[in-house]
């Protein structure tokens, strides 16, 4: 197994997070949105929106595999959603692995430095997404209950995980 070297990411890694973020959504949700919802969802796009967030102050770990960004997590106060309130302090806002990073320890490396296993947290997760649930729930999380239908996502639906 090679190394993974998890670090804070900077404005620079706005492109390589951005492909990351790309990559792995239209990997997971290719086929479950429609082809509408990716004549918007673009590359460039998402570049747009990393760079902002960067300069903007976000503070997302990326993991990094022979200095390649392959992966990237963000947590931080939970948030409501869909007028849903928390009901933990923490959130992770998003954990994402390219997919042949998978099973090497990427994703749980990344968990690990933004939430330490233990920590009380909320996630949403989309519901027809069964590795990412399996992954959670081997960390301690569980179905909660809460269920939202993000109209911005083409009606895709998620739940809330909590631990």
């Amino acid at each position: 197994m090679r190394a993974v070297n998890v670090r804070t990411a900077s404005l620079p890694d706005a492109a390589a997070v951005a492909q990351v973020h790309h990559t792995t959504w239209v990997t997971t949700y290719g086929a479950i949105l429609p082809p509408e919802f990716w004549a918007t969802a673009t590359l460039e796009r998402r570049v747009a929106t990393w760079r902002r967030w960067l300069a903007n102050g976000a503070a997302p770990l990326v993991a990094e595999v022979d200095g390649v960004v392959v992966g990237v997590a963000m947590a931080g106060e939970a948030v409501e959603q869909e007028d849903i309130p928390p009901v933990r302090d923490a959130q992770l806002y998003l954990l994402y692995v390219l997919a042949e990073q998978h099973g090497t320890g990427v994703g749980q490396a990344l968990l690990d430095a933004t939430l330490p296993p233990g920590t009380p947290a909320q996630l949403w997760v989309a519901e027809d997404n069964p590795r990412a649930r399996r992954f959670y729930e081997r960390n301690g999380f569980v179905v909660e209950g809460a269920r939202v239908v993000d109209t911005t996502m083409a009606d895709l639906a998620e739940i809330r995980m909590v631990r």
